[in-house]
This record gives C-alpha cells, sequence and structure tokens, in this order.
C-alpha cells in the first residue's frame, strides 16, 4: 500500500493543510524582531498610538537605500485590514524606493478600539495623521517628503488629512468612492432609501452612546439587504476573506460585519467641499467601471483648486482589478511613484 492510500484509510491529512492554530496569531512567519526580508525589502511588524489606541501596521523599507527615503501611509477601502489592497500597493511601491506603511485602523484587523467595525471618517482620518506621524519620526525618512495614497473610499478620509496635515506634501487617490449626493444615489437608488439607511444609523448611533449597545449589518452579503454592499461580484471577492484559520493568516483580521452607525457617516458624507479645497498636489487614478462610475470623478476632478493635479485613466478596468489584478496594480503604481517623486 502505498503513502497515499495509507493516508486516506488512516482518515489523516497532511500536516502542511492542517487548519487548526497551534499558537498565537501571527500574520507571517515573523522573525525575533517582528522582521520579515523579502528579497529587497524588509517589512516589519510594527505598533503606533492614535488618540491613546494602539493601531498595528505594516512597515515596507527598502533593503538598499544610502540616504532617508521618501515616504507613503496608506488608506484603504470600506472596513479594510492592511493585507487587503494596501498590501497591493506596498509591496510595489517600496521597490521604487518608498519607506510605506499600512495599517489596520481603530477597530479593525489587529489594531484595538471598540466598538469593533465602527467605520467612522473622523477616525480613520486621525489614524492616517497618526500613520503621517510616526513616518515623520523615523530615521530612514525624509519627513519633507511624505505623502499620502487613498483606496476607493478611504479616498475621502486621505483628502481630510491632507487638507489639514502640514506634513503631508501630496496625494494619490485611486479608483475611489467618491461619498457625493450621486454617489449615494448611485448605490442607493432613491432619496427615500438614503433618508431610510441613514435614519436607521442615527437611531443606532443614539442607542449606542445611550446604552453601549451595538447593532451590526453585514460589509457585504447577497441576501441580507441591511448590508452595506449587495453585489454578488463584490460579495465574491470579499467572502473568503472572512475565512480565519491558519492557512489564512496571512490575509488578516477581516470581519464581515460594521457597526451599522458607521451609515451615518457615508450616506450623509458630501466630500465635494474637501475635494474642491485640495490646494495640494493631487493624483487621480480611475476608470469608468470603477467606484464612482465614469462622470462623477471626472467632475470633481474638475473641481479640486489645486494648480498641481493629473488625471490617469484607465478605460474599463473595473474595481476589484485596482484592489488586486497584478496587472492593473502594476500599471497603476509608476505613475503612483513618478507623481510623488516631483514633489
Amino acid at each position: 500500500m502505498n503513502d497515499i492510500s495509507q493516508a486516506k484509510n488512516a482518515g489523516s491529512e497532511p500536516g502542511f493543510l492542517t487548519r487548526t492554530s497551534t499558537g498565537l496569531f501571527k500574520t507571517q512567519d515573523w522573525d525575533n524582531a517582528s522582521r520579515l526580508q523579502v528579497t529587497d525589502y524588509i517589512v516589519e511588524r510594527i505598533t503606533f498610538d492614535s488618540q491613546g489606541v494602539e493601531i498595528v501596521g505594516n512597515l515596507f523599507s527598502p533593503v538598499k537605500s544610502a540616504n532617508r527615503t521618501s515616504a507613503i501611509a496608506v488608506m484603504g477601502p470600506i472596513s479594510y485590514v492592511k493585507e487587503q489592497a494596501p498590501l497591493q500597493y506596498a509591496s510595489r511601491l517600496v521597490k521604487y524606493g518608498f519607506t510605506v506603511l499600512i495599517f489596520d485602523p481603530r477597530g479593525f484587523g489587529e489594531s484595538a478600539g471598540e466598538p469593533r467595525g465602527y467605520d467612522w471618517g473622523v477616525n480613520k482620518t486621525e489614524d492616517l495623521n497618526a500613520a503621517v506621524a510616526y513616518l515623520s519620526q523615523l530615521d530612514n525618512v525624509d519627513e519633507e517628503h511624505i505623502y499620502a495614497l487613498g483606496i476607493c473610499q478611504g479616498v475621502n478620509w486621505t483628502i481630510d488629512a491632507v487638507n489639514a496635515n502640514p506634513l503631508i506634501r501630496a496625494t494619490a487617490l485611486v479608483a475611489g468612492q467618491y461619498l457625493v449626493p450621486e454617489t449615494w444615489m448611485l448605490y442607493l437608488q432613491s432619496q427615500e432609501a438614503i433618508d431610510t439607511r441613514v435614519g436607521l444609523a442615527l437611531k443606532a448611533k443614539k442607542r449606542f452612546e445611550e446604552t453601549g449597545e451595538v447593532e451590526y449589518i453585514p460589509v457585504v452579503s447577497t441576501e441580507d439587504k441591511s448590508a452595506y454592499l449587495t453585489a454578488e461580484a463584490i460579495y465574491n471577492f470579499y467572502a473568503p476573506w472572512a475565512q480565519h484559520d491558519v492557512l489564512a493568516n496571512h490575509r488578516g483580521r477581516w470581519e464581515n460585519k460594521m457597526t451599522r452607525m458607521s451609515e451615518a457617516g457615508i450616506w450623509a458624507r458630501d466630500s465635494s467641499e474637501a475635494i474642491a479645497s485640495l490646494n495640494k498636489p493631487v493624483l487621480m487614478v480611475h476608470s469608468e467601471r470603477a467606484a464612482s462610475g465614469e462622470h462623477i470623478p471626472r467632475r470633481l476632478f474638475d473641481s479640486i483648486g489645486s494648480s498641481t493635479k493629473q488625471l490617469v485613466w484607465f478605460g474599463g478596468r473595473n474595481q476589484l482589478q485596482f484592489y488586486q489584478d497584478p496587472l492593473t496594480v502594476d500599471a497603476a503604481v509608476p505613475h503612483i511613484s513618478n507623481f510623488f517623486s516631483k514633489f
């Protein structure tokens, strides 16, 4: 009897397929200094403080760097963890010589913060500013050359940080879900639906403030209409991220839930004025099939007050390609690197 037959008869499975964790949760096989060298760059598991909350991040640093480097802090999509889209951009931008910090916002992934899953723009803006402050204090970073990259819904909180933070020199906005009235209508289809969701969110927020009770909705679902996103294609992308076992630890601790009160800061958020107020260099990367569609980003780009702005259009590539498709991310990253390198 061969080894395969013996294993089948014994009802066992190869050790490398065992899904049960035998120790503390680890996203990578960190060394004793919580570092991991990957060819020409190093990744470190780091922590920093944001308004008294411990934030967990991954710091990407070039190995060959004689001088201090430019640096980028990254803000990802709705309810994201750092191992999703931010990882795709960080692992490429570091090869262009940037030090890059990606992190789990408070209440998500490995970071502390309660309530869990509270996707609130003010909190995320504070966390991004804290990430920029952390970068500015590193010996290998040139604090005169720190930039911010926002992806999908993260563009809104990135814009807020850029407008208020003198340390951020320029920004890149990739496949933005720009929270403006036209986008609310694009997703929810009617003013009645918008008012209903915002009303339920405000009630949940009031209940939390009065009693501490937290009401949750799924981030994605094809069956539960209370979910933030209900499109099947989006669900199929996100659902595997909720799988938590030792074979999926490298994908972080994403959970398919967000507080209902989060929507009070989403469907009632109008970023129009903040976008128009941008006066630092701005790169917008978008496509006709990315979040916000074709016309909204073009109008918002035209409204940007900065005298230095650039629009890069990727034709028909879709939103998920900007998250995970190597051909799309590899095409976008040189534009980001070249733009930031000018300032």
